[in-house]
């Protein structure tokens, strides 16, 4: 075999699926994978639909997706980890490994990190790639190639709580039940949460959130979330806060809702580049806040929790597409963003 079908990103609303070559091993410590499972990432239906992401600009054809996992089929000669037929969640960001944030254990912060479907490195929603075996962790026979896909947005949601110095006990207010913010409420209960508050305004994230088990869920629409928060603690507040919608005004009612000497774990990006924000509330409750940029050293944990049943990760994949309808599934996360949670593309 010398070629495999790819979904391309050409342009705005321009995805087409073509033969590309096949990828080569160019390091003795790479292997090759075979793409079995895709998930389908808010960047992916962004780049799809404007071309862009801050500064990040498609300006030459390129290949979507980077939550994914798949079969090893190749590995090179200094490779003694894995072995051709093993199964692998691969994390998308490989870092320079020179730099200080490497060399610091905060890779995920590398100026110079090549991460899958970020222009200009080409992603995984095509048949085969190739990672440095040390970024494709091997996966446990109890987790699917589908949960496996699920590791990346699920890292997400650890080094959030990582991030937040979440610990057994905890009252966790997530903001936004999302995809995110449903990974944010699997990991909070990894990492023993006692009390998991959900808010958002689409009932059907709301109802998803319920049925997943958390402790309370709001709708932020229809009741104060702040004022909510403070009565189901006894005026005391959350210890830690996830911000997982990307709005100013869930940030802002974060802030408010923390407890004094909390923590505001900032995941949502927000559209503006600058908000205001109740810095009086920062200053007086001595509130920690934090942001986070993807994820660094959570994969491995990750997987170890979905093994253990301590994260269920099967039920967020509400819909699956193959990698001819690669489009159709991008445009369905799109236009059914709430209708649906995770939308994965399979490749047989």
């Amino acid at each position: 075999m010398s070629a495999m079908k790819a979904a391309v990103l050409h342009g705005i609303e321009d995805l087409r699926l073509e033969d590309r070559a096949l990828p080569r091993l160019q390091k003795p410590d790479d292997v090759l994978i075979r793409v079995r499972a895709i998930g389908v990432c808010g960047s992916d239906i962004h780049y799809y639909r404007h071309g862009r992401i801050g500064r990040f600009v498609v300006e030459a054809p390129m290949v979507l997706g980077h939550e994914c996992a798949g079969e090893v089929v190749g590995v090179g000669s200094a490779v003694a980890t894995l072995e051709v037929g093993d199964r692998v969640a691969v994390e998308p960001g490989v870092p320079c490994r020179q730099c200080e944030s490497c060399r610091t254990g905060r890779y995920n912060l590398c100026p110079d990190v090549a991460f899958l479907a970020t222009p200009p490195v080409d992603g995984a929603f095509c048949e085969f790639i190739v990672s440095p075996a040390d970024f494709a962790f091997k996966l446990p026979d109890t987790v699917s190639l589908g949960a496996g896909a699920m590791m990346e947005p699920l890292s997400v949601g650890f080094h959030a709580a990582r991030r937040g110095r979440l610990t057994a006990g905890d009252t966790v207010a997530i903001l936004g039940a999302g995809p995110i913010g449903q990974t944010a409420f699997q990991a909070a209960r990894a990492f023993g949460a006692a009390t998991t508050i959900m808010t958002d305004v689409v009932p059907y994230r709301l109802d998803f959130a319920r049925r997943a088990g958390a402790t309370h869920v709001l709708n932020s629409g229809e009741t104060d979330p702040v004022a909510a928060v403070q009565d189901l603690t006894a005026g005391r507040g959350a210890d830690v806060v996830i911000e997982c919608a990307g709005a100013p005004d869930t940030l802002q009612q974060g802030i408010r809702m923390v407890k004094r000497g909390g923590k505001v774990v900032v995941v949502g990006l927000p559209a503006v580049a600058e908000l205001p924000l109740p810095m009086h509330e920062v200053t007086t409750r001595e509130a920690d806040l934090c942001g986070i940029f993807r994820y660094a050293n959570v994969y491995g944990r990750a997987i170890a929790a979905t093994a253990a049943g301590q994260c269920e990760v099967e039920s967020l994949i509400t819909h699956r597409w193959g990698l001819l309808q690669a489009e159709e599934a991008v445009l369905f996360a799109d236009e059914h963003k709430n209708e649906c949670m995770k939308v994965l593309v399979e490749i047989a």
